[in-house]
């Protein structure tokens, strides 16, 4: 934060503070009695009339509790812009200690599978136990409690995999994370409408699929000039930049002709982020374990 919103912060909280105090004081002074009334302030309302009658004195108290209440927790916690308060807490801080605690606490546990194969570790029951709840902590907001995916999301239960499902490939997604990107019209950015419609039925022919056969045949070209050096020659992807295959069902975004066409004319922008830092080495390996699990 810089150094004029710090004191930006600080003013605003500080007077909020102090404001509130002096309301409550100058209210008080404006009274005429210490004690209840039947004295009225004028205001009447439907045949109410209301008492002009202090606040009691233990609420009065209350409000001025609250108030030095929160000039004591400013001076010991964060809240005045850059000032760290005397105690020296920060939300990063408590973070590192709790997950201190919980490697402390669970280390072992996954120490005990760290150094097993992932071939051999989706076999093992109870480290399966454990990369379900890894999956489901870190994983299933994405891809689903059960691993299928969603849209934009890839279904981890089947053998279509973007970047690899052998071990290696799937710690390699895992620890650094993937970011992928399919350019607007591909290499073509100044493909007509004409063009587009013809790139999309070719697509879709390589599942039997496309609306007008002949418009396929005509994208043949379009497609070798601005999808295949990304898909490949026969649209079955490249998974060493994570080019998807266009030959099966199994779809990212959609696969019938108006998702297809969404794709092509407005690119598609997706990231897996990267586990390492957040889990440990053990935790990753137990986790690439139950991933390559699902699909088997």
């Amino acid at each position: 934060m810089s150094t004029f919103w710090s004191i930006w912060v600080t003013v605003i909280t500080l007077g909020t503070v102090f404001g509130c105090w002096w309301l409550l004081h100058a209210t008080r002074k404006g009274q005429t009695s210490d004690t209840e009334t039947d004295r009225t302030t004028g205001h009447s309302y439907d045949g109410i009339e209301e008492l002009d009658n202090p606040l009691p004195k233990w609420w009065f108290y209350l409000f001025v509790a609250t108030c030095i209440f929160g000039l004591i927790y400013l001076v010991l916690y964060p809240g005045l812009g850059n000032y760290q308060g005397l105690l020296g807490w920060s939300q990063h801080n408590q973070w590192q200690e709790e997950q201190q605690q919980a490697e402390d606490r669970y280390g072992e546990l996954y120490a005990r599978f760290g150094d097993t194969p992932v071939e051999e570790l989706y076999q093992n029951k109870e480290a399966m136990q454990m990369g379900q709840r890894l999956f489901a902590n870190n994983c299933s907001v994405c891809h689903g409690s059960a691993g299928r995916g969603n849209i934009g999301f890839p279904n981890l239960t089947d053998d279509a995999w973007q970047y690899g499902g052998d071990p290696d490939s799937i710690l390699s997604t895992l620890r650094n994370g993937r970011q992928g990107a399919m350019p607007a019209m591909g290499t073509m950015p100044n493909m007509t409408t004409e063009q587009v419609d013809q790139v999309v039925n070719h697509v879709l022919s390589y599942s039997d699929r496309a609306e007008d056969p002949e418009a396929a045949k005509k994208g043949e070209q379009v497609y070798a000039q601005a999808c295949a050096a990304c898909h490949g020659p026969d649209g079955k992807g490249n998974q060493a930049i994570g080019a998807p295959n266009l030959t099966d069902d199994a779809w990212i975004y959609g696969s019938n002709y108006d998702w297809i066409k969404e794709t092509v004319v407005n690119g598609r922008e997706n990231m897996m982020p990267a586990q390492s830092g957040r889990l440990s080495d053990d935790q990753i390996q137990i986790l690439a374990a139950y991933v390559y699990g699902l699909s088997r």
